[in-house]
């Protein structure tokens, strides 16, 4: 008798024991996981995704006035990341802004990698050099149309169509944006001095505006023609 009831007791210390230690595992990877999951949410409002990237082709000074004109290559990233066709403008000074429609919306949507909502939307309208009433611009982007980088393969639809004519209204008018989970509606014009033998990388942040950084151009590449 005495035998058996050590032997339950020892099951049940067995069972105790196992049930405490899968209690525990249960605990600890619902924290791991917890913890990823906030880990994610944070990288997403932290990340950011390249847009456009900007060269300096030539430089020359004008007869007329001998001021330095800048000639410079933009090159737009489509919504899958690939290149659009390239765009070149030349202006009477380097420094140069990209004036663009910036949507912004609710953290709620970046931290939970919403499919529409989950990063910032923006749209190149112009890119231009302040100087008074000499200032000079350049359409990227027509208003009320779509942009060739995020129409849609085929014919375009009513639905398509309403999408990108609210985008433009939003960055216009963001009263109207409120009750869209829109946090913030604008146009953001970030710019730099444009100088030869550097790259310079427009990107979104998903969860702010648009900055531009910069790096040399690598050795290999300089001098070269392709």
């Amino acid at each position: 008798m005495r035998k058996i009831s050590k032997l339950i007791f020892a099951v049940f210390v067995v069972g105790f024991l196992g049930a405490t230690i899968y209690s525990g595992y249960i605990i600890y990877r619902k924290y791991v996981h917890e913890k990823e999951v906030l880990m994610q949410m944070i990288g997403r409002l932290e990340a950011d995704s390249r847009i456009a990237q900007v060269i300096v082709t030539g430089t020359q000074v004008n007869p007329e006035d001998q001021r330095r004109t800048t000639s410079i290559k933009f090159l737009e990233f489509d919504s899958k990341g690939e290149p659009l066709p390239p765009k070149y403008f030349t202006f009477s000074g380097n420094i140069i802004q990209f004036q663009s429609l910036v949507v912004r919306f609710d953290d709620k949507f970046i931290k939970y990698a919403d499919k529409l909502k989950g990063k910032s939307i923006y749209l190149f309208w112009k890119a231009f050099f302040l100087d008074g009433k000499n200032t000079e611009e350049y359409i990227i982007s027509e208003v009320a149309q779509i942009p060739k980088g995020y129409k849609l393969e085929g014919k375009t639809s009513d639905i398509e169509s309403e999408i990108w004519s609210e985008f433009w209204d939003y960055a216009l008018n963001s009263k109207k944006a409120i009750s869209k989970g829109i946090k913030n509606a604008q146009i953001e014009a970030p710019g730099t001095k444009f100088v030869k033998g550097i790259i310079y990388t427009l990107k979104i942040e998903h969860d702010g505006g648009i900055r531009i950084d910069t790096q040399d151009i690598p050795q290999v590449l300089i001098g070269e023609s392709f």
